[in-house]
């Protein structure tokens, strides 16, 4: 099943034209990744917690999709101080905790949620249809586009199928372990998933043909920007100006 929680809604974000989205998303991901300062970051992470809080999204998913950044994020904590060589602070055993290392962890950290959350309420809040024909407006090439779209949908067919095979084994008696049969098991199991998914590949592109389908998606809706896109854009890129001007004047020689 096609998994889009933050698609559905009607918030100030959902609103906003889909083509600004996206690029606001893609500049505000190079500010924030190209940027060191914590004022800086600080910053960003206000400023995507603020889109979040206008894109209205339900806080239990989004803490589901942040939840595999965040344990990402903590085994990164355990190991980068300590491999990271500068200025100890600390020691574990022969091992030593450097500051160097520490300020590159806080770093990830602040980017990393910024741009998730960021992309969160500017891109999940729209449909992967919508998003397929941003791009498709956007001059992106058309064969990326159509890839992404047919992924994106046949990634979900491609799990009830592996799903249904785990299911005919299981019933079969198998029971997961360390042992040889396991292995051999899910290797079977992989195999068929794959045959499984050339097959379904194959009645597609039959399907798609027989419909008529030429290599072009065609869509009679087309977005325009109004009044109030192009101020609500306006203001995210002068907020974006304020994150690149505090970043150079931390940052400045002088």
């Amino acid at each position: 099943m096609i998994d889009e929680p933050f698609a559905a809604g009607n918030s100030p974000i959902h609103r906003e034209d889909p083509r600004s989205r996206v690029i606001l998303a893609t500049l505000f991901s190079f500010v924030v990744a190209l940027s060191q300062a914590f004022a800086t970051l600080g910053a960003a992470l206000i400023f995507a917690l603020v889109l979040v809080i206008a894109a209205r999204l339900d806080p239990k998913k989004l803490i589901k999709r942040l939840l595999p950044l965040w344990l990402f994020l903590i085994l990164l904590w355990l190991v980068l101080p300590l491999t990271t060589t500068g200025t100890p602070l600390f020691r574990i055993g022969p091992l030593a905790g450097t500051r160097e290392g520490i300020i590159l962890c806080a770093q990830i950290t602040l980017k990393s949620n910024a741009i998730l959350l960021a992309f969160t309420a500017w891109v999940a809040t729209m449909n992967f249809a919508k998003l397929g024909q941003t791009l498709d407006q956007l001059k992106v090439p058309e064969k990326i586009v159509y890839l992404l779209l047919l992924t994106y949908r046949y990634i979900f067919v491609i799990e009830a199928e592996y799903g249904r095979l785990l299911r005919a084994a299981k019933i079969r008696g198998f029971k997961p372990g360390t042992n040889l049969h396991t292995y051999k098991t899910y290797a079977y199991l992989l195999g068929m998933l794959f045959v499984q998914a050339s097959a379904r590949a194959q009645r597609v592109h039959q399907a798609m043909r027989c419909r008529g389908f030429q290599g072009k998606f065609y869509s009679l809706y087309r977005f325009e920007a109004k009044t109030a896109d192009w101020i609500g854009a306006a203001v995210q890129l002068a907020i974006m100006a304020l994150l690149i001007g505090i970043e150079w004047k931390i940052n400045s020689p002088l």
